[in-house]
Parts: structure tokens; sequence; C-alpha cells
């Protein structure tokens, strides 16, 4: 069954070997990277949420990127139609979910041709033979089995197991239908994955049992076939080997998996709750943010209200309105939704109202790549409202830090009186990594005040200003704070409106620098490495992971390499300017034509070098290592990142 022979795979450290049950070697390694794909229909998404969960369990690091078709109903068995599941797992501290893989599991040629180009050489590849016949060939557009290649067969550890006939003998005593039984056969690649890479079958176990327990035969299935598939890799002969990965040291505390929209919806229900306020979340559905929606309407026990607009349009209308009412207010969606919220953005703007909008960003202009990841919405996120309309932008670096970020959207948005923008993207958002469980009693807290009633015999002024520039947060109905509200400009002060063009600047002068004073209330921007020196390095959103690793990596080579990763966007930390004009050459690394850095060029005066790249797929560390290196001074004595 296979057709090379076996090696250690890339990050084989130790070459330590023990015999298990079954007479096999077991090799310690440090990391897996493996990718599991296959058709929508194939359960790859949920083999791959199940390893990570079973892998965070067993106290790995892990990093994941989950990659679906851009169609809904993507054609079965063609190159569209492929759903991928990329997950690295680790005994060291880890930030991507991986370059090159050490397994490729796969179900289809269709699978097979459009991820066998990451596979590295030597590296294990798994298929299901019986999904390699004529007509499936005729679907992946090749002309005859790949399996059967020379290059396949001398350049991979090439398994081939009959996963169909192995699941459907394993699963037939409970009586399902033949098409009922070939879902099974995820749980059966399942079982032999996690026999090659060690992890337990427990957790998945208790999965199934919680997961169908209305279905006594689909738990006993499901079971059988995930047992047969452990077995499969214990008794055959085409492993001669297993791996183990140790835990990684990790700081001390309780930990979960977490994904990125989910770490977002738990965040805004904390803030929601250190702040005294019931959450509103008016929203369309849109990918890749609805699962923010889905997480939500979960906990409607914490005083969470979600309510699915006709539109975008109403949605972020409904939104102002609970924002008027004196609640949290949050909406979100991504590129296309923001677009249409633009106005009622203004109007947010305008009547200076606090929440938060969310912008899961993905590949476009337009429809675009609905479910590939892109940073190409900031410079919308900065102008993309008609006339002088600043908000704050914040950013995510990753998705446990979408917890963090949430609550801090919250906090700027309460204490300015204004729209927040926070920029997510696909890749964090669909992603997931350990998320140390914080305790409450650590978070910040979020003091709200509103003015309290009067008897009315002086006039209320809602545009009245603190410190922070900010007016009052008047609750409609409390007794003799009565103001009127509208997109029409305001009188300072009074609130009226106003036709003056002296006031109109003034109000716009006023809502600009309100903004910019909250840099005076965000962290300077921290740096790996020194603050001043040769290149610098300047990332932002999703990136962060990547540009973290491969400055690491060039640090230890030797080269003078900094790294500085953005979360506030608008204003920037006080302190970037200086850091900027401090190294030889700056370097911003984005997945787009180059929007920060246009923003950076034009507000320091900087000439920042563009890595630039919008393929609906994440930075790898090597692309990034190497352009890195193409522009840095020679590598000196190597020093620690």
């Amino acid at each position: 069954m296979t057709a090379s022979q076996p090696g250690p795979l890339a990050n084989d450290v130790s070459g330590t070997e023990v015999s298990d049950n079954a007479g096999k070697s077991v090799r310690s390694v440090t990391g897996i990277t493996v990718r599991l794909a296959g058709d929508s229909g194939d359960g790859m998404q949920l083999l791959g949420t199940q390893l990570t969960n079973t892998s965070a369990l067993a106290g790995n690091d892990v990093a994941t990127f989950p990659d679906f078709p851009a169609e809904i109903r993507a054609p079965r068995g063609t190159r569209a139609g492929v759903s991928g599941f990329q997950l690295q797992f680790a005994s060291e501290e880890i930030f991507t979910p991986g370059d090159t893989l050490d397994a490729l599991v796969v179900m289809n040629p269709a699978a097979l041709v459009t991820n066998l180009g990451d596979l590295r050489k030597g590296g294990i590849l798994i298929a299901n033979e019986d999904g390699f016949n004529a007509k499936e060939f005729k679907l992946a557009k090749v002309e005859s089995d790949p399996l059967e290649s020379d290059i396949i067969n001398q350049s991979y550890r090439l398994v081939k197991v009959p996963m169909t006939k192995l699941t459907r003998a394993a699963v037939e005593e409970h009586g399902l239908s033949a098409k009922n039984a070939d879902r099974c056969k995820n749980f059966f690649a399942m079982g032999l994955v996690y026999w090659l890479f060690g992890r337990s079958l427990e957790p998945t176990l208790r999965f199934i049992q919680e997961k169908f327990y209305k279905k006594p035969d689909v738990v006993a299935a499901n079971e059988a076939a995930l047992r047969a598939g452990w077995a499969y890799g214990e008794t055959t002969e085409a492993f001669g080997e297993s791996y183990s990965v140790d835990a990684a040291e990790l700081q001390p505390g309780t930990y979960r998996n977490i994904m990125g929209n989910q770490a977002l919806a738990w965040g805004l229900i904390t803030a929601s709750k250190i702040s005294g306020k019931d959450l509103f979340y008016g929203t369309y559905p849109i990918t890749p943010a609805s699962d923010i929606l889905h997480e939500l309407t979960k906990h409607k026990n914490f005083g969470v209200r979600t309510f699915q607009a006709e539109d975008e349009i109403a949605a972020i209308c409904a939104t102002i309105g609970a924002a008027f009412g004196g609640e949290m207010a949050v909406t979100a969606s991504s590129g296309p939704g923001i677009a249409l919220k633009g106005e009622a953005m203004g109007l947010g703007v305008m009547m200076e109202m606090p929440m938060i909008v969310i912008n899961v960003q993905r590949g476009g202009p337009s429809t675009g790549l609905p479910t590939k990841t892109e940073q190409s919405d900031l410079l919308q996120a900065m102008f993309g409202r008609n006339g002088e309309a600043p908000m704050p932008v914040l950013a995510p670096r990753s998705p446990a830090d979408c917890f963090d970020m949430a609550i801090e959207a919250w906090r700027i948005a309460a204490e300015t009186m204004t729209p927040v923008m926070l920029l997510s993207d696909g890749y964090i958002a669909n992603g997931s990594e350990p998320w140390k469980i914080p305790e409450m009693d650590s978070l910040p807290k979020i003091t709200i005040q509103h003015p309290p009633a009067t008897s009315g015999e002086e006039p209320f002024l809602p545009y009245e200003r603190d410190e922070n520039l900010s007016r009052p947060w008047a609750v409609p109905g409390t007794d003799g704070l009565m103001h009127r509200i509208g997109g029409l400009e305001k009188e300072d002060r009074t609130g009226n409106v106003s036709y003056d063009p002296d006031n109109h600047q003034h109000m716009v002068q006023t809502r600009a620098e309100k903004v910019a004073r909250i840099a005076d209330r965000i962290p300077e921007q921290d740096v790996l490495g020194e603050t001043s020196g040769d290149v610098l390095v300047v990332s932002w959103g999703g990136t962060y992971g990547a540009c973290h690793t491969a400055v690491s990596r060039a640090r230890m080579d030797g080269h003078d390499v900094s790294h500085a990763h953005l979360r506030y966007l608008n204003p920037m930390p006080r302190n970037i300017g200086t850091l900027l004009k401090s190294f030889r050459k700056v370097i911003v690394p984005e997945l787009n034509a180059g929007q920060l850095r246009m923003l950076l060029r034009s507000e320091f005066l900087v000439d920042c070098i563009g890595i630039n790249k919008i393929k609906g797929k994440p930075f790898t560390v090597n692309e990034l290592v190497d352009a890195i290196q193409s522009h840095a001074a020679p590598a000196r004595k190597s020093k620690a990142g």
C-alpha cells in the first residue's frame, strides 16, 4: 500500500523511538502540520475541528486554518468544491497553522491536485482510493489516476486506503443505508489520523454521544467507524511508525480552544457585563461574519438581544436606535455589507453615539471571494463614509485576541461617545488557538454614567464636552434631558440644528480631535526586538502569526530585524512615528495592494516597502523570511528572538 520508504517528519528533533502494543515504533516530534481535504460534504471541517480540540486537550499549542469553497453548492468532485482544514499542533509555542505539510489526507482526486503542492517531499500522503475512479478523474480534470504517477510515488510516502469499503464493513451491523454509511467515512479517517499522531479517541467519542444522542444507530455507526480507523492504522503494514507530540509549556491557567468569531461574541458579552449594559446585536447574515450571530443567540441568558434585520441598512439603523436607547449596541458584516452601512455610520458619527461596527473582511471587491481571507477594507474603514467622519479603527491579531479587542472597542466607544470599527478577517474568524480563560476580576472595568434627571430649570446641553471631548449619553425619557437628535449638523453645546459655516468647521474639527485624543489612552506600540536598527516589519490583523515567526527566524539567523504589530489603526499609538524613523528600512506585509503602507507613508513621510499578496490565502512564514532577508543587511552573529 505504500510505495515510498518511511522517513522522519520535518519537525523530528529527538529521533526517539519506542515500541507500541502493535510492535511499531513511536517517534517523538516537536510538531505536526496536517491538512485534511475532500468535498464539502465529506466532513473535513468536522474532522479538523475534532483533531484540533483533541490536540488542545492533550496540552499542545494549536493553530488552524479552515478553507471553504467559495460557492455554497460547489459541484461535487470539482476543484472548486474542495473543502480543507489545516492544523499545526506542537510542543512549543506556535503562531501559524504551518507552512509545508507533514501529512495530507485526501478523499478524492480534486482534493489531491489542489493541495499536493503544499506537501513537503517525503511527507505522508493518505488517500481514500475508493474516491479515485474514472468519474472523479473527469470531474477533477485529470487524465489518469494521479496516485499511480511516478512523481507521487517517488516524492511522498503514499498510503492508499479503501476508506469507503472499510467504513461500510465497519458499520454494516448497524443497519444504515449505503448513503448514510458513507457519511461515516470521515470518522474512519479520523480514527486513522488519531492513531498516526497519538491522539486520544475519548474526546471524540464523547462528542459523538452528545451530537447524535437522539439517533442511537448513528452513534453506534460513527463510533464503529472511528475505532475501525484506529485499528486499521494499528494493524496495517503501510505505516512503520506513528508519532507523538508532547504537551506545550503554556502559562499556568485554564485553557480552551477558541475560534475568532466565537471569541468576538464572548468578548462582546463580557464587555456588556463589566459595563452594566445589555447587549443589542443587529445584523444581516453574511460570510464570514454570520457565526458571531450564531454564537450570540446561544447566550440570551446574559442579556443578549439579537436582531436579524431584512438588510444591512436596517441592521445598523436598529443598532443606532439601541445606542440612543442607552444600551451596548453592536452590528457586524463583511466588506459588501459595510459599504451599505456607510451612510448610517456617518449618522452615528454625527449623533456621537457609542456603538461597535465589526467588519470580518473577505476577498473583494463586490462578492469577490466570500470564503477567503483578505485585508483589503482598511481604507474603507478609515474613509468609507461621506464627509469628514473619522472613526476609531481597531484590529485583533489572532483568534484569542478577538476577545480582548472586543472589550477594548467598547471601552473606547463608551469613553469617547463615537462608533468604533473593529476589523477582523476570515483567517482570524475561522481559525482557532488555545485561549487562557481570564478571571473576571482581572478584566478592565468600564464605567458608564448617564446624566441624572433634572427639574428642567436649566437647559440640558447634549453637546457639552468633558476632558475627552465626549458628550453626555442621555437616556431617552429621563426627566429634564429632552434634546434634539439626527443627521443634520449640530450647534456646539446645544445640539440645535445649525447651518453656520464656522460652527460646522468647529464641530468637524472637534469630532476629529476627539478621535485623535484616543492615542493618549491606548498603550504605546510594543516591539519584538530593538526599537531602532536595520529593518522594522510593521503588520496588522491576521498577518501577526506569520510576521512574528518570520522575524523571530530572521533574528535567530543574525539579521537586525524588529517587528511592530498594530492593533490600533486610528489613531495609531503615539510613538509609532518615532519607531518608523528609527530604522533604515520599514517593511509592511499585507494581504492587499498596500493600504497600511499608504497610510504610513502619507502620515509619517516614511518610504515603506510593501510585501503584498491578494490570493485569498495567508502569508507563509517562508515567503516572509525570504522577503525580509532580501531587504535586510547581511547577517551578523545569531541573537535570541
